[in-house]
């Protein structure tokens, strides 16, 4: 079998490695047990709160090509505007184009309230090219807050120069704590002017990745963790991860499943290392939640990702289209505050009723997974429609968020979704394994075919309740189960008409 090949040019040059992986989104209980202040910091930030990413926008500018380290689940790409996943993106920016797409962006989505610099490689591998981004930014559109993801090796020589640009949100991916397992993760670093291969590389970078953690949040600069869910290599041992970065100040991990498939080129993909499954992500997270605040809901967006987390209008701004639009980012900051201000109000509403308990669900009653085709909080996609799903547990506790799950787009027009698509192995039915675990899936409508091969499949399809609230739906569908007697333990498995 050929393998990928491994370049051992020099940062600047190097075609592999650079995964911050930046990712969003978590829960609104996760954001709960945060204390006041840094609640008060994250609870608007689309790619924090489970809440606000509903409604404000991010985006990344790809200024940064070159990386210091090789990761064996990545491989940077350009060009690739049907990708979705870190690492990818369609045009690489000089510091000056990335000013002129922010203020672009910014102007026509006032929604947006987040820059990030993500990638391709990594930002502090590319620290010229980074920070005059950002210098420039804090100067040109002062409304925006800044981010930056990194994996961390280079991180604690730029402290300072973090501080400086009040960039008050970093993201370190951080896959390990035991150089054995990194040795599994990172053929190697480049450190000090040479390449560092195997155990003594991993060694390197966790030192480096823990002391710019703990630098960091000693200056008030909060940290959320990334982690790639690797089975067989690292899945025991984020618990301790989880554990380590949060008794040194991280306020959010965020595990992400690894992506691993053939066609992406990286080693993980063509070694045929297994993906995660959903269960295996989420009893990961739930494990590791004992001990910290976990994200739920990352997208793991492209590195010049754009818009809402879910959405991705990157086409819509690329530079030949930017160079010929008039911005007049003056007059945009005056629109941009009052659609802010108005997103705030309704959040703020929205926390300050608080949720009762459920009523008319029996004592003992067990959780039901369902899977959601939502857009902007509400059951508002069509079933074939929906490029991912949200999946939400019910139980006598109330509704939680659990997760996302991609799936391909199945139809192709109101009149020809499925049409001629009778394999065995055909897109409907990989969108509906992608469900598996689900007992109910919500839709705003669904066609005849799909809604049978659902049943058969044991997953309960219901169109009942387009256009409300995904949380409303969530709980109205469980109390209607519950009704039926069949969620107490000793029944047999859903099976809804």
């Amino acid at each position: 079998m050929e393998l990928p090949v491994i370049s051992n040019a020099a940062p600047e040059e190097a075609s592999g490695g650079g995964c911050s992986s930046s990712g969003c989104g978590t829960a609104p209980d996760a954001l709960s047990h945060l204390p006041d202040h840094i609640r008060a910091k994250v609870q608007d930030h689309p790619c924090y709160s489970e809440e606000a990413h509903h409604y404000f926008a991010r985006m990344h500018v790809a200024v940064a090509p070159a990386c210091n380290i090789q990761c064996n689940y990545c491989n940077r790409k350009y060009d690739c505007s049907n990708e979705s996943r870190p690492g990818v993106v369609s045009e690489l920016l000089t510091p000056d184009q990335a000013i002129k797409k922010v203020l672009a962006v910014a102007a026509e989505i006032p929604q947006m309230t987040v820059l990030g610099i993500a990638g391709p490689g990594d930002p502090l591998a590319n620290p010229a090219r980074t920070f005059e981004t950002f210098e420039q930014l804090s100067e040109k559109a002062p409304d925006i807050k800044l981010c930056v993801s990194t994996n961390g090796l280079s991180l604690p020589q730029y402290v300072d120069e973090i501080a400086k640009h009040n960039i008050d949100h970093v993201t370190i991916t951080i896959n390990c704590v035991d150089p054995e397992v990194g040795a599994k993760i990172y053929p190697w670093i480049y450190w000090n002017n040479k390449r560092i291969f195997g155990i003594e590389g991993a060694k390197i970078l966790i030192e480096q990745q823990q002391k710019g953690l703990e630098m960091l949040t000693s200056r008030g600069i909060l940290v959320k963790v990334n982690s790639v869910l690797i089975p067989g290599v690292n899945d025991e041992h984020l618990k301790e991860v989880s554990k380590i970065v949060k008794a040194k100040g991280a306020f959010l991990h965020n595990v992400m499943p690894l992506i691993a498939e053939p066609e992406h080129g990286t080693y993980y993909g063509i070694m045929e290392q297994p993906e995660p499954t959903p269960e295996q992500l989420q009893d990961l997270q739930d494990a590791c939640a004992g001990d910290m605040a976990m994200m739920r809901h990352c997208r793991q967006c492209r590195a010049d990702a754009v818009g809402l987390l879910g959405e991705d209008r990157g086409d819509e701004f690329t530079m030949d289209k930017i160079d010929v639009m008039d911005v007049d980012y003056e007059a945009a900051m005056v629109r941009r505050k009052e659609v802010h201000d108005s997103i705030i109000e309704k959040l703020e509403a929205q926390r300050g009723h608080t949720k009762p308990k459920p009523q008319g669900i029996p004592e003992g009653s067990r959780p039901v997974l369902m899977a959601v085709a939502g857009k902007n909080g509400l059951v508002a996609e069509h079933f074939g429609h929906a490029k991912e799903f949200l999946i939400y547990e019910a139980s006598p506790d109330g509704v939680r968020f659990i997760s996302h799950r991609k799936t391909e787009l199945y139809c192709g027009g109101m009149d020809s979704c499925g049409e001629g698509d009778e394999e065995p192995d055909s897109l409907l039915d990989r969108n509906i394994k992608v469900l598996e675990g689900c007992e109910v899936v919500l839709c705003s409508k669904i066609g005849f075919e799909p809604w049978g091969k659902l049943e058969a499949a044991g997953i309960a399809p219901n169109g009942e309740h387009a256009m409300e609230p995904i949380e409303e739906a969530v709980m109205a569908v469980y109390k209607e189960i519950a009704a039926t007697g069949r969620l107490l333990p000793s029944t047999d498995s859903l099976k809804v008409a």
